[in-house]
This record gives structure tokens, sequence and C-alpha cells, in this order.
């Protein structure tokens, strides 16, 4: 009996232990991207010469720039929460390594971001290393939600696949479009910005549900569905 007392209270522990850490990785999920958001909102207020519309985020971490640790603050802790995030989501989804590989990848190469910011004068290696990983992070963050998507779909949570797809092509066409518009800060705000709102909307989400929407048995439940998806 003593034995078997000491098992189950064993196993109620580590189950304990395992629901704290996933309330803090998803925890992360909020972090990170309220962190980024407020770094180029920050940083870009404390700077009246400085253009949302017209100047990319990273301007604001440029090598000489005035108050550049507030964003270089904001790249690491994007960097290093989305990757932690990354499991629990893909986990709630059962969306497999995919999308824990694209949104670690967003993460990681943000983390590059800020390991090599741009130089003081334009058209230095460091720029060029600077926009290679830029470009990577992109790619990670436009991604994610269609990889979200596609889980959502063989979920039968049709509603948030139609989102969570919708998200992803806006954050991809905006970010295509920094490459040819003038408005480069306006389409990066609006490119990753959706992101990290559909990101911020997905944690909230694990928190609340504890388990995930792969879990809701039958699929058509609505007890794990994000806010969006209502549909039956």
């Amino acid at each position: 009996m003593v034995g078997e007392a000491s098992r189950s209270q064993a196993g109620r522990s580590e189950m304990s232990m395992s629901r704290r850490r996933r309330v803090l990785r998803a925890s992360a999920g909020v972090v990170g991207p309220v962190s980024f958001v407020s770094g180029w909102a920050l940083g870009g207020a404390m700077r009246p010469e400085y253009s949302p519309v017209h100047e990319a985020i990273s301007q604001l971490a440029r090598i000489g720039a005035p108050h550049r640790p507030v964003m270089t603050t904001a790249f690491v802790a994007f960097g290093v929460a989305v990757p932690v995030f990354a499991p629990v989501l893909s986990d709630s989804l059962d969306a497999g390594k995919a999308l824990t590989w694209s949104l670690s990848l967003a993460g990681l190469a943000t983390l590059g971001v800020a390991a090599f910011p741009l130089a003081r004068s334009g058209g230095s290696t460091e720029d060029l290393v600077h926009s290679t990983f830029a470009t990577l992070g992109y790619i990670g963050m436009a991604l994610t939600p269609m990889l979200g998507a596609a889980a959502f779909h063989r979920l039968a949570h049709f509603r948030a696949a139609a989102a969570s797809g919708t998200v992803g092509a806006v954050s991809a066409a905006s970010l295509v479009a920094t490459a040819f518009a003038s408005d480069v800060g306006l389409f990066q705000r609006l490119g990753l910005g959706v992101v990290d709102a559909w990101l911020v909307v997905m944690a909230i989400s694990v928190l609340r549900s504890g388990n995930g929407w792969a879990a809701a048995a039958p699929v058509h439940s609505r007890v794990l569905r994000p806010p969006w998806d209502a549909s039956t």
C-alpha cells in the first residue's frame, strides 16, 4: 500500500511539473511577440525623426542608432521565446515537426538579426549577413500560420484554418512587398504584426485549453477551439 501511494504521489507530482512546464512554454508565446512589437513601438517613439512607414524595423538597432539597445533587446526576447513556444504549439495542433521548425527558424533567425546589426553605413558584409537572417526570419514567420492552417483543417476546425491561412497569406504578401515598395516599414510591420498577433492568440488559447485542439474529442467539439472558430 505504501509503495502504491508513493507511486501515485510521484505520478501526480510529475503531471503537475509537466503542466507547469507547458504553461511556461505557452507563456513564451505571449512574451516573445509582445516584446518584439513593444520594442519597435517604443524605439520608434523615442526617435522623432524615425519614420515607421518608410524605414525598416532594423534601422532602430543599426550600429550608432540612438536607443538601439531597446530594439536589440526586443529582438533577443523574441528570438529566445518563440522557439520555446514552438513545440507546445505544434503539439497542441498535432502539426508535426514542420511547424516547430518553422517557428524556431523565425526565432533563431531573429537572434541572428540581433547579433549582426546593420552597419553605420550601408553596403557592408554585415548588412548582407543581417539581410540573410532577416529573410530567413520572414520565411519562418509567414510559413508558421500556413502550417497551422493545414493542421486546423485536418482537425476539422475550418474557420480557424481559414483565419490562419489568411494570416499567412497577408504576411507573405506584405513581406514580399518590402522588396519593391518604398513603404518598407509599413509592410514590415503589417507582415510581421499579423503573425505576432496570431501567435499571441494561439498561446492564450493553449493556456486556456490546457491540452490543445488535437486532444478534443470529438474533433468538432468547441471546447478547445480558438476564439475565432465557432463552427460546428
